[in-house]
């Protein structure tokens, strides 16, 4: 009998009716499909009904449990399984080499990085996670909400995200201390322009404006123009605000993803604009 082992955050999910309505909630269509922890493997069996799957797993215990488990899948192709730490495998570049979907149960604690990572993962399309509520929630805020920070900003400038549903602590085998949810993200586009269409030019760009964000909800109770103006310039900021309509007093959780996007290409520009002066007095 397999433990749960704390270090890798396992809980094994063991409620088949949840595994069931993850099953229905996964898109259906013609790319590569891929998990992430598959743990004992119970989600892995009703996966591997729908088509071919890889499946990342980083205990060696399970690895040798389900090469077991899965032999006549993994002979047949249908099952590839791979024993690293999927963080690793994120610096090399992707987790396919093809687009595909993201199915997985993530461990609580690494499952923020793990989703910020597949959003910057161009093969990455979709995904369905179950995660620790809170986090599912950060994702999914809407704007002027406690919960919108740059988290949503990050999802929602490249898709849709949406909780699913929730699922109990009695759901999973050692049973957590939280509820989690089923959070799905929807990618439209990529952040970097490459093979496929990006919001940025550049991964220069993209890492400013994360930059940017970091800058905007440093404190989130104070107001949008006192955080941002540890980083520009506070006449220009309070003009641009002006500009768009946007009241002194209002709070980084309060501007909408598309507004947070002008009001960074604008910075951006009059930043690039000062640097072009000062070339050209030299």
């Amino acid at each position: 009998m397999i433990e749960a082992k704390k270090k890798f955050g396992q809980n094994f999910l063991q409620d088949t009716t949840v595994v069931s309505k993850i099953i229905q909630s996964m898109p259906r269509n013609e790319r590569k499909l891929v998990e992430i922890g598959p743990g004992l493997g119970d989600l892995t069996q009703e996966l591997l009904k729908v088509k071919a799957l890889v499946a990342y797993e980083v205990d060696e215990d399970l690895c040798v449990y389900l090469r077991k488990k899965y032999s006549t899948k993994i002979d047949e192709g249908e099952l590839t399984l791979v024993q690293t730490d999927v963080l690793k495998q994120f610096e090399k570049g992707s987790l396919c080499e093809e687009p595909y979907d993201l199915v997985a149960n993530l461990p609580y604690y690494i499952a923020t990085t793990i989703i910020l990572e597949a959003l910057e993962d161009p093969n990455c399309k979709s995904m369905t996670v179950m995660i620790q509520k809170e986090v599912a929630e950060k994702f999914a805020a809407l704007p002027k909400t406690k919960e919108f920070t740059s988290l949503a900003i990050l999802a929602q400038s490249i898709g849709t995200a949406a909780i699913l549903f929730d699922v109990s602590p009695e759901s999973f085998e050692p049973q957590p201390k939280v509820v989690s949810s089923i959070l799905k993200i929807d990618k439209q586009k990529e952040f970097v322009e490459g093979k496929f269409s990006g919001l940025f030019e550049s991964n220069e760009q993209l890492q400013k404006f994360k930059k940017y964000l970091r800058c905007s909800f440093q404190s989130p109770r104070k107001t949008w123009l006192k955080n941002i103006s540890s980083e520009f310039d506070k006449a220009y900021v309070e003009k641009i605000m002006y500009d768009q309509s946007l009241p002194i007093t209002i709070r980084p959780h309060e501007i909408s993803v598309l507004s947070h996007h002008l009001l960074f290409k604008t910075l951006r520009l009059n930043d690039a604009r000062k640097r072009s002066n000062a070339t050209t007095e030299q």
